[in-house]
């Protein structure tokens, strides 16, 4: 996209002050951004880019002019807590891989002589691939390859009080499991106890994905002698739409995984091997990329699209909601496009019946029964339900010829449940340009992105945001 198109970083960050987002992650160290975000008190999280790591890796004067530069000119105003060294090297880079021990030590070390380096932590993000035999999670264990890394990169960790990050998609493990991986495991949709993963060595029941590679990182740790480096997951997410190789990239499912992912955060609800201490994590991302190169799914992680108008809204039953603007009117279930007309019918008379929805407008001469067709009834039977449901993750699903939309389906005198006679599609107040940019999945350049990160110590939610430099 042209640049004149993209939000300023003043833009950006009004957004965040708006969302009440306290804590963000810059894929690099943009001026423009770290200068908007003076005196915000957001806690920041910037990076340096893998195509600058050689060159800081093997020398401690390039990475002390980097500091210099980038966090040293900017703070106390730019509240930097965290730097992040290159985006999953041993993965992406592997050629960078024998200097970013060495690059990381250079940046912490120009933080000391600069008298930082109790307030700012160094580490990097890694890719869960690096985990290998994933589950059961206690006999998981790093790529031997690349223990000649990740054990001084560890005592690093260690020595400095740092974290080990991590990218966790449940997504990919589950497209990627030839159906080994039931949907509901990967969204965190509850299970029956019969369904629960048990890690027979440690007897710990497993009901989600993302629990399971968080812990197999701890238990990998471990088997390196490494026990007392907290993980945090510095990227999560699930694509909203996909082409027909990718029918679970969905807005139901996006929802309901980025809600029940916040919800567990900020409920303190922890993984199987530590309960009750909750898991900091980083949303991906704040806007769907049109101009991306690659599959549909890659272009539609965002909660946002190209207008500024959300692709679905986020609810938290009992936790509150989490956009500033949003409110309970806001979004809709209706029957998804293409849905068979007759497990559409069949959704309809359990919606109706064992449902227990109040069908009475459906009725011949009642206000919603124009159109005489399934699909509007659906749509009707299936927001009802949503609504009475309290819009709780999941309950926009009806075996999946449902999904969540932001347009509201009132039309004439059949008014849906919270439209309070509106027919017109939300936006956000705050409508910023489309972002374009590299994926985090693969090697990134050329632009600058903002990640979400949840924390359950502020209650707060951050996205991930990109924009051309």
């Amino acid at each position: 996209m042209d640049l004149s198109d993209a939000p300023s970083p003043t833009q950006v960050v009004a957004l965040l002050k708006e969302q009440k987002i306290l804590h963000i992650r810059l894929f690099d160290s943009d001026q423009a951004m770290l200068l908007a975000l003076a005196n915000s008190g957001i806690q920041v999280t910037v990076s340096v880019p893998n195509e600058q790591l050689l060159g800081i890796g093997q020398s401690n004067a390039t990475a002390a002019n980097w500091v210099a530069r980038n966090i040293v000119a900017h703070v106390p105003a730019t509240n930097i807590t965290a730097i992040a060294v290159g985006s999953e090297v041993l993965t992406a880079l592997p050629n960078a891989a024998p200097i970013l021990v060495s690059a990381m030590k250079f940046i912490h070390s120009a933080l000391v002589a600069s008298y930082l380096d109790s307030k700012i932590k160094v580490s990097t993000p890694h890719a869960s691939s690096i985990i290998l035999d994933s589950f059961p999670p206690s006999q998981a264990f790093f790529n031997r390859t690349w223990d000649p890394v990740m054990v001084p990169l560890l005592k690093f960790l260690q020595s400095t009080g740092s974290y080990f990050m991590l990218n966790v998609y449940p997504y990919y493990d589950y497209m990627q499991s030839n159906d080994a991986i039931p949907l509901d495991y990967a969204l965190f949709r509850p299970l029956p106890p019969n369904k629960e993963a048990v890690d027979a060595n440690t007897l710990l029941h497993y009901t989600n994905v993302f629990d399971a590679v968080v812990d197999a990182s701890y238990f990998a740790m471990s088997y390196l002698n490494f026990t007392n480096v907290p993980v945090i997951v510095t990227e999560s997410g699930w694509p909203s739409k996909g082409d027909s190789t990718e029918p679970d990239a969905t807005i139901e499912n996006a929802n309901t995984y980025n809600s029940n992912l916040i919800r567990r955060v900020l409920n303190n609800t922890g993984t199987p091997k530590h309960p009750g201490v909750a898991v900091s994590t980083y949303i991906y991302e704040l806007y769907n990329e049109d101009s991306r190169p690659g599959s549909i799914s890659e272009k539609n992680w965002g909660l946002f699209d190209s207008n500024g108008a959300p692709i679905y809204t986020l609810h938290l039953t009992g936790s509150g909601t989490v956009l500033a603007n949003d409110t309970t009117n806001q979004t809709f279930c209706v029957a998804k496009e293409g849905a068979d007309p007759k497990m559409l019918q069949a959704a309809l008379d359990w919606a109706c019946g064992p449902g227990k929805v109040n069908c009475s407008s459906l009725l011949q001469g009642e206000s919603c029964y124009e159109p005489d067709n399934v699909v509007a009834h659906a749509n009707y039977a299936f927001d009802t339900y949503y609504h009475k449901m309290a819009m709780a993750s999941g309950t926009c699903y009806f075996n999946g010829v449902a999904t969540v939309t932001t347009s509201d389906p009132s039309h004439g005198s059949c008014i849906f449940p919270g439209s309070g006679g509106r027919n017109e599609t939300f936006t956000n107040s705050t409508a910023l340009a489309p972002s374009e940019s590299s994926t985090s999945h693969g090697t990134p350049c050329h632009f600058s992105h903002t990640y979400a990160w949840i924390n359950t110590l502020f209650s707060s939610l951050l996205f991930w945001y990109a924009f051309p430099l």
